[in-house]
């Protein structure tokens, strides 16, 4: 859920509070460098690329969090490092400087600095952006159908998937529950008994007395052009004439309630300044996003490999290793060639910013930065990331990922539990006489059985689970975090679930099952280990008469 905007601003107070009460040491030691570079011409020219860094720093952090005056002095102070004065005009400036920076902390220090500055900042503009998901949870669906028959099939789908499901029978009951808690979806069936108000005008006052369109789909007996055009002008996003096919219904609310994208953005900051880099996380993750900060060029690659981030924010100006340095490193590597990188500096001269982007940098945003500006800027490079990288890693018919990047991802989630005494669990599934499937209702209701079969796994596993297609009819998952016994009860109730799914292929209808073997880390410590027991166990389900879900642990036993 998005951070309300006057929690962000106690979050920035906080930020601007910790920067101030560590400003005065840092201030002091910027004053011993000054004075140690006064010493002899070597220790300047020593010191000086920190005493840059340092007012270059307090600049660009100074104007993100609403100290003005003293951005403006540390400018000051950076453009007289940079320009070539005489020598006793910079000692006397920057004595001078020092002391006015000390001055103007001492007032940020009392109430009334502090109400000027704190108003400063709360001037700027959040914008409140859409929730994203971070973890699936069920979608509400409110069901609005007065016949029995038609409700209890309807139900068993929608939750099936995950949904959670609300049945009226009268649609005043209906339109005050809307009005109490809105539902993800409504699904309303246009006639009513005599007294009651049609499904469309239902609508269409929901619509109205709300001020927003409730995404909905409508069921009719009639499938004319003007029954049509009345659901269409009620704001209806879907029309289904009765008898409704279950599962054609489902996937279409599937469709109807899912974002464009579960997992939300994944994007990397390193800055060696805590305060500036928390101030930018805190503005991606009003959107939505996951930030993860990295304080020292030395743990970035390190990050990279752990976090798996969709873009990377760099500071262009630290110790140790600059941005151009840090990005030039990343941009060697094969595996990060494409990873976007945006840089984050005070910098404003132009031929700098551009030196800077040598290394293939996507763009350059000069901080203090405007919050919707950096989102915007990060969501659209690292959705056109992710949009590539979808092509490549995910099979183009179910959307999960395919073989070789399961196997991968796979690989780094036992590398890690290997790190961290972690445990997980594989399950093999295949569905059953799936030949058959095809040789009797053909390939297109066979198609239909891999897709139902992939969302049901989507939406009833976590983000953090990996779901793969293995091949052909044959999915592998990896449940984080689970024993063998937990997963084969989680996938024995999908089993469950699907066996009661009915699909179409023309005028007939048929059901399908599946069988599936589970094997667990750390019992199985590699990748190959891991697949073969579950293989093993999957094997063992299609012997015992298949439609079943059987552990590695069950399969050794009665080998016994």
């Amino acid at each position: 859920m998005s951070v309300p905007a006057q929690s962000l601003h106690e979050k920035l107070n906080q930020l601007r509070q910790r920067f101030i009460t560590q400003l005065p040491i840092r201030l002091e030691q910027t004053a011993e460098q000054w004075q140690a570079s006064r010493a002899s011409g070597e220790a300047e020219a020593r010191l000086a690329p920190d005493l840059h860094r340092f007012f270059h720093s307090l600049k660009g952090t100074g104007r993100s969090l609403g100290f003005e005056r003293l951005a403006l002095l540390a400018e000051q102070a950076e453009d007289a490092l940079t320009d070539a004065c005489p020598r006793a005009d910079l000692d006397d400036f920057m004595v001078a400087l020092l002391r006015q920076l000390n001055d103007e902390l001492a007032y940020l220090q009392t109430d009334q600095g502090q109400q000027k500055s704190l108003a400063a900042l709360n001037s700027v503009e959040f914008t409140q952006h859409p929730e994203q998901v971070r973890s699936r949870r069920q979608r509400l669906i409110y069901l609005c159908d007065d016949e029995p028959e038609h409700v209890s099939p309807l139900m068993h789908h929608l939750r099936c998937f995950g949904h959670d499901v609300v049945h009226f029978a009268d649609t005043d009951t209906f339109f005050n529950a809307v009005l109490t808690r809105r539902p993800d979806a409504v699904i309303m069936d246009v006639q009513f008994p005599h007294g009651q108000t049609a499904g469309t005008e239902t609508l269409t006052s929901l619509n109205r007395l709300t001020g927003q369109e409730l995404p909905s789909i409508v069921l009719s007996g009639h499938g004319d052009f003007h029954s049509r055009l009345s659901a269409v002008r009620a704001g209806c996003n879907g029309y289904f004439t009765k008898p409704v096919k279950p599962l054609d219904l489902m996937l279409a609310i599937d469709e109807l309630t899912a974002p464009v994208d579960d997992e939300p953005l994944r994007v990397l900051i390193v800055d060696d300044e805590y305060e500036v880099a928390e101030y930018h996380a805190l503005m991606l993750e009003e959107a939505g996003m996951i930030v993860h900060q990295v304080h020292h060029p030395n743990d970035a690659l390190s990050a990279l490999e752990r976090f798996s981030p969709d873009l990377l924010l760099v500071d262009v100006y630290m110790p140790v290793c600059s941005g151009t340095e840090l990005a030039n490193i990343i941009r060697q590597q094969p595996e990060h060639v494409g990873l976007p990188i945006i840089y984050l500096s005070s910098e404003t001269d132009s031929q700098k910013q551009i030196s800077a982007m040598a290394a293939g940098v996507e763009a350059f945003i000069t901080k203090p930065v405007v919050p919707d500006e950096l989102v915007s800027a990060v969501r659209l490079r690292a959705e056109r990331l992710r949009l590539l990288r979808s092509l490549m890693t995910r099979d183009s018919m179910t959307g999960l990922y395919n073989h070789s990047t399961t196997t991968d991802l796979i690989n780094k989630a036992l590398a890690q539990a290997h790190r961290s005494d972690g445990r997980h669990a594989m399950a093999m599934i295949d569905i059953d006489h799936f030949k058959t499937v095809n040789d009797t209702y053909g390939h297109l209701a066979g198609d239909q059985v891999i897709i139902t079969l992939s969302r049901l796994l989507k939406t009833r596993l976590r983000l953090s689970d990996t779901i793969g297609r293995y091949g052909g009819e044959e999915f592998v998952v990896l449940l984080r975090d689970v024993s063998a016994e937990q997963a084969a009860k989680l996938i024995d109730g999908l089993r469950q679930d699907f066996e009661l799914v009915d699909f179409h292929a023309g005028d007939l209808s048929f059901r399908c099952t599946f069988s599936a073997g589970i094997s667990d880390f750390p019992n199985y410590p590699t990748t190959q280990s891991l697949r073969l027991a579950a293989d093993q166990a999957l094997y063992r389900a299609k012997h015992q008469g298949r439609n079943r879900v059987v552990s590695s642990t069950e399969a050794d036993n009665d080998g016994e």
